[in-house]
Parts: structure tokens; C-alpha cells; sequence
């Protein structure tokens, strides 16, 4: 048996629809019981090497490969995508992309049932890995009930049920909070104590401190260095944002610390957005339980809470995207209704995917804007560092590179009320702090949300933290 889980010699890639990510030239070995980290700018590669990896590439993404790629002894060229699946483990940035059912239990044994075990086993396996994932309270639940963070975990535990011999994950904490995080941290070093192979692409790199054994950074689809696990998490901050990676450790976790926060009182500026007596239900589940909350207008705000909390349900609320909500809004001293909310605001759903319609990214960013706009549409891509792609497709572009397009599409709509529903989840940090500074500069008179687990982007942007937990404001702080 051979000691290298996967081998890459001279691996060159190119996309047939001209996607972002092509590789050159990559030689990579990576060894039996290996945790590696693959990091690196948004459209530098690494979702390349791990679509390799398992197979989607050449059998699902179509495109001219070149050289040798080898995974458990196998030539993936001649190897069908199916025979991998049970050696194999795959999660998505997107969990969504790998739902095949309606309801968490039976999505958890879907990949074990595929590989033919006998009953008994399947929910041998169910059990071990909730209680392994400490997900119990998911189980049993509609797939579309579940938070974006919740549905992160459900994939996760669809492929810890099915054993693989190799994981590669893609941005597995894009919508996860740090509990979240931790939790998903001891099951990879589970994985790792049995001997697996672990590859994981990733922005957010300080959960990974301690587990991973060589660090890939990448760019412009190539290897620029590789680094000990040690001597990665050793590099100074300023060095790592010069690279273009994020910051190892952030100063402040809001959810569970108040250090350098304060409570603050009734806000005593001229205009406010009142909210009373919003509530929401999910069949017979409460979702949403707020008396009364005032809004600074012209603050930006950062709603925070674990996974399942509420916080994307309050702000589609707010907007008046959820049809028998109850609750009134009122702006400037007139009380509006949900259309009116519709109206008044533009929100940027966390799966971006679900508003993209334009045939390039130029027309898309111009959709909601007023009529010669396009001067004020390329410098807003400039700014994002989007520019050079404004004639592209925007399905083609990276998770990252989508994600800019939709914040380009909202700051230019004109809106006074601004939604982001995880809008940093897939940006490397030139781009997360490109975002900061542009909604921190916004108008006085746009007052901007957003749900977000980014500590980052709430240091460099956010005035204000409002805390939900269970439906319920937990504080709301002042920074």
C-alpha cells in the first residue's frame, strides 16, 4: 500500500466555461493519515485541487486536464466518481449542493444506504456520529428549516457516517459560529486520531492551529510555498494579511464575551427604525420572539448569535420576505407594511446563487440601479476587485467572486435599508476588508445589517451588535 493518499504530478486544469480557480503546473503528494491545509486568495486554486481530489473533476466539471492524478492508488481519470464515493468524503461551502433528502436523519444515512450496509449498521452509525458531532437536537428536523450553520453540520455528518478514508472539505466553517467551530475541530481531530487523511480548503485558518500538519498556500492556480503545520501559524499577522490570508486569532468572541462592550441606552439620536411585536413561526415552532427594538438609522450593525438562533428569520422579517409575519415597523414616524419594507430595502441572501440572473456580472450589478449608474457600477467593481471579470458570467465566477457581485448589486440599488445575510462567508481577506470599508462609508441615511460570524469584519465596520439568541434579543451592544 502505498504511504501518499493522493499524488498531483504536473497538473494543469483549464475550465471549459473559463471558471476561475484553472491550475499550473501543480506536483503535490499528499501522505496516508495527512492533514493539510490548502489556503490562499479567492480564485487562487484550491477549490480546483479538491474537486481533483474526489472526482468532480474530469466526471462532473468539464475542462482540458493535464498530467497525473492519483487518489487512494487510483487514476481518477479511469476511476467512475461513484466508485470513490465510499473512500472518499466530500462537504461543500454550499451544503445544500449535497442534500438529497428532506429531513437530517435520513440525510445523515443517505450515503450509507448508497454503499449497500445493512440496516443495523447504518444506524449504528447514525448514533455514533451525532453523538460524535453533539447534533442531536438536529435530528429528526426539515432540511429547510435548519440555519445555514445547521446545514454545515448535517453534511458533515453525512459523510463521518459513511467512514472515508479521505475528507476534503471546502470552506467548511463559512457559516459556522465558534462553538460551531470547535465542535467541528474535535470531530476532524477525531478523524485524524483513526488514521484519516484530511484535506480542507479554507479562509478562516486559526481553528485549524495545532491540526494541520503542512499548510499549501496558493496563487494564481500554483504552489508558492508549503509550510509546517508549526511554522504556518508562527507567521506574524501582518505578514499573513500581506499574503492575503486572514488573521490567525481574532481579539473578541461577541457571543461569549463583553470585554471592551458596553450596554448602551435608549438611542437618543433624531431617526430610529422601530420594531414592535415581531414574531414568527415555523409551523408550530416559535422562531421569533422581539417586543421592541430600535434601530440607529445610518448605523451599521452586526446581528450575531449561534447557528439556529434566528437571525437570518429576524432580518428576512425585517425585510418582509416572510409571508404571516407579525409586527409593525416604523420609519421617520410612519408605520409601514411588509411591502412597504420590500420597497425600502434590498437584502443579500447568504446562498448568493439564489440572485443571480443577469447574463454578466456588469448587467447584474446594474439590474437595481437607476439609469447611468454604469460609471458608478465599474468603479464599485474596481473597489471589490471584480472589475476584470465585468463581462463574465456570474454562475462562473468563484463562491468568493459571486459574493462581491451581490454586495456591488446591493450598494448600488439605492436602498436605505442594506441586509447581508453572511456576506463575508467565502472572501479572502482583501476582499472581506475591501467590503468592510465600503459599508462603513456608506450614507448617512442607509442603515445597514448584518448576520455575521466574521469577528473581522465586525472590528473594521460595525457600530452597533445586536445578540439573538432562541428567537429573543440577548443584548445590544455599542462599539
Amino acid at each position: 500500500m502505498s504511504e501518499n493518499a493522493a499524488v498531483l504530478r504536473d497538473v494543469t486544469f483549464r475550465y471549459a466555461n473559463g471558471e476561475q480557480g484553472a491550475l499550473n503546473s501543480i506536483d503535490l503528494e499528499i501522505k496516508r493519515g495527512e492533514c493539510v491545509l490548502l489556503c490562499g486568495s479567492s480564485g487562487c486554486g484550491k477549490t480546483t485541487v479538491t474537486r481533483l481530489l474526489n472526482g468532480l473533476i474530469p466526471h462532473y466539471y468539464e475542462g482540458e486536464l493535464s498530467g497525473d492524478v492519483s487518489v487512494l492508488g487510483r487514476d481518477i481519470r479511469i476511476t467512475a466518481i461513484g466508485e470513490l464515493a465510499g473512500t472518499v468524503g466530500s462537504v461543500f461551502q454550499n451544503p445544500r449542493s449535497q442534500f438529497f433528502c428532506v429531513d437530517t436523519t435520513a440525510e445523515i444515512a443517505f450515503g450509507c444506504e448508497n454503499m449497500g450496509l445493512p440496516e443495523a449498521e447504518i444506524q449504528n452509525r447514525i448514533d455514533k456520529t451525532v453523538t460524535e458531532m453533539h447534533i442531536e437536537k438536529l435530528q429528526d428536523r426539515s432540511i429547510f428549516n435548519l440555519s445555514g450553520g445547521e446545514k454545515q453540520k448535517i453534511a458533515c455528518a453525512g459523510v463521518a457516517a459513511m467512514l472515508p478514508e479521505l475528507i476534503v472539505l471546502d470552506e467548511p466553517t463559512s457559516n459556522l459560529d465558534l462553538d460551531a467551530i470547535d465542535e467541528l475541530r474535535e470531530v476532524i481531530a477525531a478523524w485524524k486520531s483513526q488514521g484519516k487523511t484530511i484535506v480542507v480548503a479554507e479562509h478562516r485558518l486559526g481553528w485549524l492551529e495545532g491540526m494541520c500538519d503542512r499548510v499549501i498556500f496558493m496563487e494564481n492556480g500554483g504552489i508558492s510555498a508549503i509550510f509546517s503545520g508549526t511554522d504556518f501559524f508562527a507567521i506574524s499577522t501582518e505578514k499573513l494579511n500581506d499574503m492575503g490570508l486572514r488573521t490567525v486569532h481574532t481579539d473578541c468572541n461577541y457571543l461569549e464575551s463583553e470585554t471592551g462592550l458596553h450596554a448602551i441606552k435608549p438611542y437618543s439620536g433624531s431617526e430610529v427604525i422601530t420594531l414592535e411585536g415581531f414574531t414568527y413561526s415555523y409551523g408550530g415552532q416559535d422562531a421569533l420572539d422581539i417586543g421592541r427594538l430600535e434601530l440607529p438609522v445610518g448605523s451599521v450593525t452586526a446581528v450575531v448569535g449561534h447557528n439556529g438562533a434566528g437571525k437570518s428569520t429576524f432580518v428576512k422579517c425585517l425585510c418582509g420576505l416572510q409571508k404571516r409575519f407579525r409586527g409593525t415597523i416604523t420609519v421617520g414616524g410612519k408605520r409601514l407594511r411588509s411591502k412597504d419594507m420590500m420597497r425600502l430595502s434590498y437584502m443579500v441572501m447568504q446562498d448568493v446563487n439564489h440572485q443571480l440572473f443577469a447574463e454578466t456580472v456588469l448587467e447584474e450589478v446594474m439590474l437595481g440601479a437607476d439609469e447611468g449608474s454604469e460609471a458608478k457600477a465599474e468603479q464599485l467593481l474596481e473597489k471589490l476587485g471584480i472589475s476584470h471579470y465585468k463581462e463574465r458570467h456570474p454562475m462562473s465566477l468563484s463562491g468568493g467572486q459571486k459574493q462581491r457581485v451581490a454586495i456591488a448589486s446591493a450598494l448600488l440599488a439605492g436602498k436605505n435599508l442594506l441586509v447581508f445575510d453572511e456576506p463575508t462567508s467565502g472572501l479572502d481577506f482583501r476582499s472581506m476588508e475591501c467590503t468592510a470599508e465600503l459599508l462603513g462609508s456608506l450614507d448617512s441615511d442607509v442603515t445597514v445589517l448584518i448576520v455575521t460570524h466574521d469577528m473581522e469584519l465586525i472590528d473594521r465596520c460595525c457600530t452597533h451588535i445586536l445578540h439573538i439568541e432562541n428567537g429573543r434579543i440577548q443584548q445590544v451592544v455599542d462599539l
